[in-house]
């Protein structure tokens, strides 16, 4: 195990495996979800997460240690597809 130089920014906890959580929802709650989920690019997860930790932040209950949220999607520098290089 490698441990960090002194001075070099803050430390960064250890990447933890995401936990998994079954939730019932009304259906109609989830389709308006998934509807608003959609309008910002999200999927219904990513939504309930982001709506989640605002709600805890705003209540004070964030813990200050929580990680961003990750990051979805196309890696950063990728482009359009396009024809193989050759």
């Amino acid at each position: 195990m490698t441990v960090p130089d002194e001075g070099q920014g803050p430390q960064r906890r250890p990447q933890q495996q995401r936990k998994q959580v079954l939730l019932r929802l009304d259906p109609a709650v989830y389709e308006a979800l998934a509807r608003w989920a959609g309008d910002e690019l999200r999927s219904a997860n990513a939504q309930i997460e982001f709506l989640l930790r605002k709600a805890l932040a705003e209540a004070g209950r964030l813990p200050r240690d929580t990680g961003p949220l990750p990051r979805r999607g196309r890696p950063p520098g990728d482009s359009a597809p396009g024809p193989p290089p050759a």
